[in-house]
């Protein structure tokens, strides 16, 4: 029997990428129309079957639910996927996990391969170089093929789905407002890149609660690491670079993180630099993980309650599954009128151990 071509080896016969691929094989409109017909035609000679996800829907159901996280090692998606399982079992579904490794290539491969009649929806979230390339078809063509998506976490506004999302502008503003009423002046922000919306929001809300108590930000006092360095195994670059921004500005009181690792390392380096924490420098960080309550000192740190968020993503997918057999048009049809859908907020609260006063 003939295997399977795949979508990775028709962008490497015809020397395109897989997203090429999936987009000409969708016939959208942002391939040339040469490309899509080499593209199609390759695919028919080699007998390559897309995804047939209306069908399979329409004839049959697997009880499975598709997670696609963009790492497993991170104990906030760990949490979420918990969660998940948690109200899936109770609902009658499985669950089968697929890693994007933060990649958009494997983003695709992996939608492309778990939709094949292998799950009736997904729960995702997005991928840092997805939101880097802001190329969201894949999604949309999944969706449009009649399987329902819920994001959490990193969501875009591009793609009409089911989202739950943490208050991440919120939280850090609680985080801040914290160290200025424990009596920090000057306070550090270390963040990602703009382009991944949590980082974002985290920024933003640091810079509302300054303004918010009449303090002017200071630019000299934020510190954007570029998180396409695999820090976890880079960590001494981390280190370093943190210890460089402590050196610039001695005159630090507290630091506010927007990830579990980026605080703990900035206590690590305060601690080498003869600070004291939180005498001299108070810190705070986002995510409550294992990091945090085991750290020297212990961290406090905004928690975002992933359990809750992997349960709500779970009630609403299967929630949409179900409706479907009664309303389908009202949850499956592309005509133009918008689908109701629903975003749900998950309030964040600050759990406090020994890193602040």
């Amino acid at each position: 029997m003939k295997r399977k071509i795949t979508l990775k080896q028709i962008a490497k016969e015809l020397d395109v990428s897989v997203s090429t691929v999936s987009k000409a094989l969708s016939n959208s409109k942002e391939i040339s129309e040469d490309t899509t017909q080499k593209i199609q035609a390759f695919a028919k000679l080699y007998n390559y079957k897309p995804n047939n996800i209306a069908l399979s829907l329409k004839n049959r159901k697997t009880k499975t639910i598709g997670i696609l996280i963009p790492e497993i090692v991170h104990h906030f998606f760990s949490t979420v996927i918990r969660g998940i399982e948690r109200v899936a079992n109770r609902r009658g579904y499985n669950v089968i996990v697929g890693l994007s490794n933060e990649s958009f290539t494997k983003e695709i491969i992996n939608m492309e391969m778990l939709a094949n009649g292998s799950i009736d929806g997904f729960i995702l979230s997005i991928s840092k170089e997805t939101l880097l390339k802001q190329d969201y078809h894949h999604f949309n063509a999944t969706i449009n093929q009649g399987m329902p998506i819920v994001m959490f976490d990193r969501v875009v506004d591009e793609v009409d789905c089911d989202k739950v999302i943490v208050d991440d502008f919120n939280g850090a503003v609680k985080a801040v407002k914290k160290l200025i009423g424990n009596g920090c002046k000057h306070i550090a922000l270390i963040t990602t890149l703009d382009y991944v919306s949590v980082g974002k929001l985290r920024t933003q809300g640091y810079l509302e609660a300054l303004q918010s108590n009449g303090i002017e930000a200071d630019s000299n006092l934020i510190l954007k690491i570029d998180d396409s360095l695999d820090v976890e195994n880079n960590l001494d670059v981390l280190e370093a670079e943190i210890a460089q921004f402590f050196k610039s500005n001695p005159n630090i009181h507290g630091v506010f993180a927007v990830n579990e690792l980026y605080a703990v390392s900035a206590m690590k380096v305060a601690r080498k630099l003869g600070l004291k924490i939180p005498d001299d420098v108070q810190v705070i960080g986002f995510t409550d993980g294992v990091l945090s309550k085991h750290a020297t000192p212990s961290l406090t740190t905004v928690s975002q309650h992933g359990q809750k968020i992997g349960e709500q993503s779970a009630n609403l997918l299967i929630d949409r599954l179900e409706a479907e057999d009664t309303q389908p048009e009202q949850y499956f049809t592309n005509n133009e009128q918008k689908r109701d859908f629903i975003k749900l907020v998950i309030e964040t609260e600050i759990i406090e151990r020994e890193s602040t006063k």
